[in-house]
């Protein structure tokens, strides 16, 4: 027969049926065939038991049967009011719909009612085949809903209980089949199915036992039916299989079907308190079984998958049980070991308990071997160890797990990457650590994986660069490996996370100037601007980094806000360009140095830099030879400016009221661009030929604002500004319309040295045109008629 059971020599208890040679042996197939539409009893008997003979001997008759339309007469026989009949044509119709084509050939006639209706009938015979029949069928959907719409569960289960071997496999099979499906999950339970698939687990044949714990694995995840097998004392016969050698082949499936069973915690507290837990925890420990060692710490794993079950687990020493099993040389343990591991380590007093029983080191350990899926596992293991837990942090720095992690760090398989990116950003948050992450090549290391395809990665290591990249030294070596550029591509994720990470990273780097014009350079602020306009993207994380960009990049927040507050303080370097169209790249000085002279408004550019500072510029450079093909751009030398600020901190500072020092420095800088001009006569001013001058002199775009002899506004806002910052004085630079710009400063009205001071102090806008050093209250008419016309 084609039953596996029969295959494996079990003796049938049926009756023998003995019948006389089919007087038509010689006739073809076909004849047989035709045979079975024959109104003769004795001839349907005889030709049915033909086709089954024929049919076994192979699927290339059975499809030869199936192409000789044999299958429809023999479903109708099947229903046939005799015995003998109905039972040889079960055999036939049994036999044939093993075969792959007349199983889709049967699906399309409706016999499954027939079959499940012969179901309840007292021959064994048909139910061996009537049940292989329907385990061939049972594989596709929708004859599992058939099966289950036609009443088929209740005689399958009392079929569980049957004297014949094949029937009870073959019933195991359509259940294990239909049981898939939640709903027959339900009422396999509620028919009273448990007790019996418990009954077959003492059977003697492996192939039955191995079925039943496949099915008891599916129903097990049902609660209600998780505490029927509590009360029929599933448990403990799980354990006796579990404990016995002779089943070695069915300990996976068992420990799946256990870890269902205590996978809430009510369920693990009963089966604790008969003792099954100490049972199972002896099972691990068993020596020379690496297979039995590795399925229990899967089921461990699964047990511990919530807080409850971990908080029992811990109860139970559960982490000095697989600390041990660390130490077991068989890989498969080991990976198993530190998925369970992974997973108690969510528990916090589990972590502390890893770390006594120095687990960590022995995780660390298993970083250097060879397997990627046990590497993979560890390092997962270590990010939720380590996770808000600083004494493990540095636990692994002990063991020297900093260096290990940094190389996981160039690996190919993208989780061990993300695991440990996690875990160096849990270390690197104590200094000592941080260095010595960096002193291994961190910074380079997360180059790579910043170009990564897998969310994961880039999440974890945008976390783990935020973390490491929070002094200049590192800033400097991200910027001189090429990290910035991946880094800021991450502005064009549309994944949330990645692009909250991404921003946090982007506003850490951002906070050295270098680096900070780097991305500017690769069009970072362009990319923020459109995000933080989108409804979608936008968050507080994209803003932040737009701002931390902007304070670290005055030159592009003037050119995009059109306002410096008190607090941005201008430095060498600082350039106007003027204001910045929507969506224009900002771009660097250098650049714009190098474009040819043109007829567009002059860039502005500071440089306070001493002769000393140019020589100290200039002994740095013969460390760093330029390229013989391409010197090295520098800024113009501005003299004028330097003796402006030189001027200002001797005649300025030395002023003690800051009304006073506001309009001397006022003053400095009318002077400086050309004195006061008479509102009526501005258009007289020629600013613009002077200036168009300078630019033809210089063969530059870019104008030192030292050089401007004849400035109006705009000039005269930036260095009054420039000159302020200087010497400490606190004020704000403004863009308004048409070259306009103005500077507004915070003033207390009264005498400071009567204590006449006002509580809160005034806004002021300094008239540096034409009344130089006036001051003009904010929102008067006197001060919008200065911004304005």
């Amino acid at each position: 027969m084609g039953n596996k059971v029969k295959e494996e020599s079990i003796t049938p208890c049926k009756e023998t049926l003995q019948f006389e040679p089919l007087p038509v042996e010689c006739k073809t197939p076909a004849t047989v065939v035709l045979l079975l539409s024959c109104p003769e009893e004795d001839i349907l008997v005889k030709a049915c038991e033909a086709i089954h003979t024929f049919a076994e001997k192979g699927d290339e008759n059975k499809v030869s049967l199936l192409g000789l339309r044999a299958l429809e007469p023999l479903c109708q026989l099947i229903t046939h009011n005799n015995k003998l009949i109905r039972r040889n044509a079960f055999m036939a119709l049994g036999i044939m719909a093993t075969n792959g084509d007349v199983k889709r050939a049967l699906k399309k006639i409706d016999v499954i009612p027939s079959i499940i209706d012969k179901l309840s009938l007292e021959d064994i015979v048909v139910h061996e085949f009537a049940t292989l029949c329907l385990a061939s069928l049972s594989v596709d959907f929708v004859c599992k809903v058939k099966i289950f719409e036609n009443k088929g569960l209740p005689p399958l289960i009392q079929l569980l209980s049957s004297p014949d071997p094949d029937v009870k496999k073959n019933s195991l099979e359509i259940i294990f089949n239909l049981v898939q499906d939640y709903q027959s999950r339900l009422d396999l339970h509620e028919l009273g199915g448990i007790p019996p698939l418990l009954e077959l687990l003492n059977s003697d044949f492996p192939v039955i036992q191995l079925l039943a714990l496949k099915t008891l694995q599916n129903v097990t995840t049902d609660t209600d039916t998780c505490n029927t097998f509590r009360e029929e004392r599933g448990f403990e016969k799980l354990l006796d299989i579990l404990n016995n050698m002779d089943f070695r082949d069915l300990h996976a499936e068992a420990l799946q079907v256990v870890a269902n069973c205590l996978g809430d915690s009510k369920s693990l507290q009963l089966i604790h308190k008969g003792g099954g837990l100490t049972r199972l925890m002896e099972l691990v420990l068993t020596p020379n079984l690496p297979e039995m060692q590795s399925n229990a710490a899967k089921c461990i794993a699964r047990v511990a998958q919530s807080s409850e079950n971990r908080k029992l687990l811990h109860e139970q020493n559960v982490e000095k049980v697989l600390v041990e099993l660390l130490s077991v040389a068989d890989i498969s343990v080991k990976t198993a070991t530190c998925q369970a591991l992974s997973v108690m380590s969510l528990h916090l007093a589990s972590k502390d308990s890893f770390r006594d029983l120095d687990g960590i080191p022995a995780v660390v350990q298993l970083l250097n071997n060879e397997s990627l899926e046990l590497k993979e596992v560890a390092t997962r293991a270590l990010s939720n160890l380590t996770h808000s837990n600083q004494l493990n942090a540095f636990a692994v720095y002990e063991a020297g797990g900093d260096k290990i992690l940094v190389q996981q760090l160039y690996g190919s398989c993208c989780r061990t990457v993300a695991n440990s990116a996690a875990t160096l950003g849990n270390m690197a948050g104590q200094e000592v650590i941080r260095c010595s992450i960096l002193s291994h090549g961190a910074i380079q290391a997360v180059v790579k994986p910043l170009q990564s395809t897998d969310t994961q990665v880039l999440i974890n290591t945008t976390q783990c660069l935020t973390v490491l990249a929070c002094d200049t030294e590192a800033k400097a070596e991200l910027l001189s490996a090429g990290g910035l550029h991946p880094l800021v591509n991450l502005l064009r994720s549309y994944h949330k996370e990645v692009l909250h990470h991404a921003c946090l990273a982007i506003s850490v780097c951002a906070s050295d100037v270098n680096t900070a014009v780097e991305m500017c350079q690769f069009g970072a602020l362009e990319m923020l601007q459109d995000i933080n306009l989108s409804v979608n993207r936008r968050s507080r994380f994209s803003q932040l980094a737009m701002t931390s960009l902007l304070n670290f990049n005055l030159s592009a927040k003037y050119s995009l806000t059109s306002h410096l507050a008190s607090t941005d303080i201008i430095s060498d370097g600082f350039y106007d360009a003027g204001k910045a169209r929507e969506g224009q790249r900002i771009q660097t000085l250098e650049e714009l140095s190098k474009q040819p002279v043109n007829e567009h408004q002059q860039i502005i550019v500071v440089n306070t830099a001493t002769e000393k500072n140019k020589k100290d510029d200039k002994q740095k450079n013969k460390t760093q030879p330029e390229s013989p093909t391409e010197k090295a751009w520098k800024m113009m030398d501005d003299v004028s400016l330097q003796l402006l600020v030189n001027e200002a901190q001797k005649s300025i500072l030395p002023l003690s009221d800051e009304r006073e020092q506001c309009a001397a420095l006022a003053r400095l800088v009318s002077e400086a661009m050309g004195g006061a001009v008479e509102m009526e006569k501005l258009h007289e001013f020629s600013w613009v030929l002077h200036l168009s001058e300078l630019k033809f002199q210089l063969q530059s775009n870019v104008v030192p604002i030292g050089l401007i002899s004849r400035g109006i506004y705009r000039h005269r806002a930036l260095l009054f500004k420039c000159l302020a910052d200087c010497i400490g004085m606190s004020c704000t630079l403004e863009r308004g319309e048409y070259s306009r710009a103005w500077n507004e400063v915070l003033l207390f009205n009264g005498n400071p040295s009567m204590n006449e001071r006002s509580s809160q102090p005034c806004r002021y806008i300094v008239d540096l045109m034409h009344q130089p050093g006036s001051l003009l209250t904010a929102n008067t008419p006197a001060a919008v008629q200065y911004q304005t016309i």
